[in-house]
């Protein structure tokens, strides 16, 4: 044998041996995650490997601390799913190196692309198939499901309250946005009130509903109110109000919040897309003897409608599936309940599975033209096209 042909071998060989010894490790790393025992079954292993047997005795027998055991769980998650997907990426570069340029050329992109594909479909494609099929098989089959969902008066309440979250929600941080977005370019410092407006972003939806929580707090009238709200309200001589328990007044106090923390989304993208609006345009209009509003509405607003189409269905979609605010807030008492909210106490409080797969259904069914509009605005924007 040549010595190219040696050097092509070895190259082979240890590219092979390298995926082998790299599943061995994935595989080893999988089962220690799906283990029960897994950190403590490792930790004694490796303890009686080095001859420490008496400690071995004693995680045995008293277990792992939790703290240490969810530490061990991370670190080897962190190796396995970033390191082990990253050097499986390199070993098949380098076996699809080592085939004719032709072949590798066109093979190359799908060895990148499978995975994610492959992901995408076990994590997202399969539980949705999983989900519509459970929704037509449990708890007494689809029509059961079905007919429950829209015909009990407690999912009447939740469907009401996610039609108020969709047009208040949703038109509020749009047209609040878009606002902002208008006046916004016209004040000094505009980067810093952007900053400012921009902030709630950053929180999560958990962490906003807590900091709403104060500023909605209610205590009985002979006690001091530190709820922001009703500390200004009883200031002016009025009686403390719960606004929680106020229906319909909870509802719309917790859309106040998503519109709190979306507007600084619609914001940002309204106020770059207003940018883009060529000058040329605006001044010939202002010379024609168009006004401020009439600019606005006639030559801004429709160069930004691709924009204000994607923010809206994206506000949308979020609003659709909102949560963690009225768990937070309410946990769906006092007729504040929505659909996702409803999904989740029936799946994890009633563990009927078959109706929280019929809300998750009826949620993607809403979903898809959303999002076939959205893709559509989009490919008229010429991105994906």
């Amino acid at each position: 044998m040549s010595e190219n042909g040696k050097q092509s071998a070895g190259k082979i060989f240890g590219t092979l041996g390298a995926a082998l010894g790299l599943f061995i490790v994935l595989a080893a790393g999988l089962t220690f995650l799906k283990a029960e025992d897994g950190p403590a079954g490792v930790l004694s292993w490796l303890y009686r490997t080095i001859g420490l047997g008496g400690q071995a005795d004693a995680i045995d027998q008293l277990g792992l601390n939790p703290v240490a055991s969810k530490l061990m769980i991370a670190v080897v998650a962190l190796v396995v799913g970033v390191g082990g997907i990253w050097a499986l990426f390199i070993i098949v570069d380098r076996l699809v190196d080592l085939l004719p340029d032709k072949v590798a050329d066109a093979l190359r992109p799908y060895v990148f692309i499978t995975p994610a594909v492959a992901l995408l479909g076990f994590f997202l494609v399969f539980p949705a198939v999983g989900t519509v099929a459970r929704s037509f098989t449990d708890d007494g089959g689809a029509l059961e499901n079905y007919k429950w969902a829209f015909t009990d008066p407690a999912m009447h309440i939740a469907f009401r309250n996610n039609v108020l979250w969709l047009i208040f929600g949703t038109g509020g941080a749009v047209l609040l946005g878009l606002l902002i977005a208008t006046l916004v370019d016209r004040i000094k410092h505009e980067t810093i009130a952007k900053t400012l407006i921009f902030i709630p972003m950053a929180i999560s939806m958990v962490g906003a509903a807590v900091i709403w929580r104060f500023m909605y707090y209610w205590r009985p009238e002979s006690a001091s109110q530190i709820g922001f709200f009703n500390a200004i309200w009883t200031w002016l001589g009025n009686s403390p109000v719960a606004f929680m328990q106020k229906i319909p007044l909870n509802t719309f106090a917790l859309i106040l919040i998503m519109v709190w923390l979306m507007t600084g989304f619609a914001m940002v993208i309204l106020s770059a897309a207003i940018k883009g609006v060529p000058d040329e345009i605006i001044e010939a209009a202002e010379i024609d003897g168009a006004n401020s509003i009439e600019i606005f509405f006639k030559i801004i607003l429709p160069s930004i409608k691709p924009s204000v189409i994607t923010v809206t269905t994206t506000v949308f979609i979020a609003i659709l599936k909102v949560f963690d605010i009225v768990f937070v807030m309410t946990g769906g008492r006092f007729e504040t309940e929505v659909i996702a909210n409803r999904m989740f106490s029936e799946m994890f409080k009633f563990r009927n599975f078959g109706r929280a797969s019929t809300l998750a259904v009826i949620l993607l069914i809403v979903v898809i033209p959303i999002m076939v509009m959205n893709i559509r605005n989009l490919r008229r924007q010429g991105i994906g096209a």
